[in-house]
């Protein structure tokens, strides 16, 4: 933090620049123009192309009554209904499940071009990538039938905890390989503050560290240990079941710091005897490196926030939630019942959720953040820890918890457990998703056949609908375009290691996802990139060649206008966010207001936090009177030595920033507790802030727009 004073100044310059830029009188025009430009230069190429081919019969207008009936009874449901109800999302999810039938219906039928072998392959290669597409995306509409909340049960079965009615013994076991220390030691403080009194913490070192288990010691934690690492974090933990007795065990990964109503939140959902695991949501305290290195860090919402608040209550709905390896409770007594943690995938929690339910116990989820981790902190790291999770799902298929094949689940179980693994497979359709433009305006390859009238009448409603619809099912998380960028991110490492796997699907090694690291400069991926570029010039040479050759004149040229310019923008958006920002610092701040005391020998001088970390801060101090260089800061009950480190006084404000001395355990668990552990502590952002789409259509603008007035210097490709 105090390595990089300069370089914060810099990032919240950039983030005010962005903020600014976004409300500034100058920008919306400029934004308006741009988008108005590209809008009507496109209207005016499809106009010039295709005016001959226009020929919608009016007297036939009342064919289009139906859709244009659907896609405005959409818009009056979600005016009614401005949060998905059961009733208004029931209504909206068979709309889209109706105008998908319908699109598949038409394109199986009437677009399939099959005049000649060449164009009949693609044609037909096309619409089985659709078919896995569109097939994934119905599951997920019909699991949204099923959506479940459990908040209120929490209300209940919580007071028999508080109340001392139900105290069954709890291990917390903190599986740990590599993680640094200071990263540890915040997790095991974190734990010892939970409320609850018959409780025991196990730190499970699998790398036999000397200095883990001092740590151990002073924080009045137990430490196990083995003699190799067979079968990684699965074998870690049942190890530890063998050492341990508690009824019920909760895991935290050395990252995961609970906030201290944890177990009260959750262990009173085991007073029914037919729960075998509870699940929590994963949460982060600092920011993904997708939207950090676009800038967006403040409003966009990280993939896991959109995984658990909508995708984990659905399954909670069918009984098919994914355990997700930290943050959840399990009864000993059901995990012994089955052999404990699954050994054979690397992803040993997802199918040690699948061996209970197949034995008939009920794993659920509790939508509430009780709990918060680090992200990975580099794209690479984000990429990794991906191909991990792909790789380990997909061993289900050669394991016999194959969730399609284990005995005793039901149809909408395996359902859910299928859209999972399909979602893997999806990404091969997106690559080639890419290249189509390119085919047809440069080898002539017509692999869809439609007019004007199918565009308005079956894929626009379809498309459109969707669009829509899209950020309010999703309770305002994510929008279509920057789903579209995420997904790009790591769509071609993620399309080679599911192909990988079929085929050699336990040649990989488990490896944890680096974590607490720092740089001093940016660093760009290039290695990462470089599939996204060669695909950036891809569309540009189908752009170029569409627009240049004359001659070709067809619904088809306007169409692929239209998509080689929509390839282009996410993929600029995409290749930006592989420039990985500086992180000087080991240690996040976080933007906590609480007024303080600058106590010096002569003099006390009032202040408030502006952001704190776990080694220092920045303060606003109500005073003209210079801060001496070294004080004691109190703050709220705790007083800590500090020391000063930057000043920043002006005629308005004067600033410091200041770093802590030497904590002593009493004040690091205080600090603890006010940065992680306090209930509630972790909030979702607010839906109205989260873009929809036409904001995001901006917001990607606005990126753009902001790489190219602001220069980034200095790169090292990595």
């Amino acid at each position: 933090m105090f390595r990089s004073v300069n370089h914060q100044r810099d990032e919240t310059s950039q983030r005010k620049f962005i903020l600014k830029l976004l409300k500034s009188n100058l920008c919306q025009p400029l934004i308006i123009f741009i988008l108005l430009a590209v809008i009507g230069f496109l209207i005016a190429i499809a106009l010039f192309y295709g005016l001959g081919e226009l020929n919608i019969r009016l007297d036939k207008i009342y064919l289009y009554l139906p859709t244009i009936f659907l896609v405005i009874l959409t818009q009056i449901i979600m005016k009614l209904s401005p949060d998905p109800k059961p009733w208004s999302r029931g209504l909206i999810v068979t709309i889209l499940i109706a105008l998908t039938l319908r699109y598949l219906y038409w394109r199986s039928l009437s677009s399939l071009n099959l005049s000649n072998p060449i164009d009949g392959i693609f044609s037909v290669g096309l619409l089985l990538m659709e078919l896995l597409v569109v097939f994934t995306s119905l599951v997920q509409l019909y699991l949204l039938y099923y959506l479940k909340d459990r908040k209120q049960e929490a209300n209940y079965y919580s007071q028999q905890v508080v109340n001392e009615q139900y105290c069954p013994s709890v291990d917390i076991l903190i599986p740990t390989y590599n993680e640094s220390v200071f990263i540890l030691k915040r997790t095991i403080i974190g734990c010892t503050l939970l409320n609850y009194k018959r409780k025991k913490i196990y730190v499970l070192d699998d790398t036999n560290r000397d200095e883990v288990k001092q740590l151990a010691k002073e924080l009045g934690c137990n430490y196990i240990s083995r003699v190799d690492n067979l079968h990684a974090k699965a074998g870690n933990l049942n190890n530890a079941l063998t050492k341990t007795n508690g009824e019920l065990i909760v895991v935290f990964d050395a990252d995961f710091i609970p906030t201290t109503n944890f177990l009260e939140r959750t262990i009173g959902f085991f007073q029914n005897p037919k729960i075998a695991l509870l699940q929590t949501p994963q949460t982060f305290y600092n920011d993904d490196p997708v939207s950090r290195n676009l800038g967006l860090e403040h409003i966009l919402n990280s993939e896991e926030e959109v995984f658990y608040r909508q995708i984990q209550l659905v399954k909670d709905g069918i009984g098919s939630v994914l355990c997700a390896g930290t943050s959840f409770v399990v009864r000993r007594s059901y995990l012994e019942e089955v052999g404990g943690f699954v050994t054979e995938s690397i992803s040993e929690d997802y199918f040690t959720g699948i061996r209970l339910s197949s034995q008939g116990y009920e794993v659920i989820y509790l939508s509430e953040k009780l709990s918060a981790g680090l992200a990975a902190e580099s794209i690479s790291s984000h990429i990794s820890q991906r191909l991990r999770w792909g790789r380990g799902t997909l061993q289900g298929f050669f394991i016999k918890e194959n969730p399609l094949t284990v005995p005793n689940l039901n149809i909408k179980q395996r359902l859910a457990h299928l859209e999972g693994i399909l979602s893997w497979f999806n990404v091969i359709p997106r690559c080639l998703f890419l290249t189509l433009p390119f085919l047809y305006s440069v080898f002539n390859i017509i692999f869809i056949k439609f007019t004007y009238n199918d565009f308005i009448y079956i894929f626009l409603p379809y498309y459109i609908t969707q669009l829509v619809v899209f950020h309010w099912l999703s309770n305002r998380t994510r929008s279509v375009i920057f789903s579209d960028i995420y997904a790009l991110i790591g769509c071609f490492p993620i399309a080679y290691n599911t192909i990988q796997v079929m085929f050699k699907p336990f040649d990989s090694q488990f490896k944890v996802t680096p974590k607490g690291i720092s740089r001093e400069h940016h660093i760009y991926n290039f290695r990462l990139a470089w599939p996204l570029l060669l695909f950036f010039i891809i569309n540009l040479i189908s752009l170029s060649v569409t627009l240049f050759n004359g001659s070709q004149v067809s619904m088809g040229i306007n169409f692929t206008v239209y998509w080689s310019c929509y390839n282009l923008l996410i993929i600029t958006v995409a290749l930006l966010a592989f420039i990985d920002k500086p992180k000087p610092s080991l240690y996040d701040s976080f933007p906590i207001r609480r007024k303080i005391k600058i106590i010096e020998p002569n003099q006390t001088i009032l202040g408030k936090t502006l952001e704190i970390s776990e080694e220092g801060a920045t303060i606003l101090v109500y005073s003209k009177n210079s801060v001496s260089s070294q004080f004691i800061l109190q703050l709220g009950n705790l007083k800590i030595n500090s020391y000063l480190m930057e000043e920043n006084k002006n005629n308005y404000q004067y600033k410091i920033t200041i770093k802590f001395s030497q904590l002593t355990l009493q004040q690091h668990k205080k600090l603890i507790h006010l940065l992680y552990s306090r209930p509630h502590r972790w909030k979702s952002k607010e839906v109205k802030t989260s873009p929809g789409e036409l904001l995001s259509l901006k917001l990607v603008f606005t990126v753009l727009l902001k790489f190219l007035i602001i220069k980034r210097k200095n790169y090292i490709n990595n």
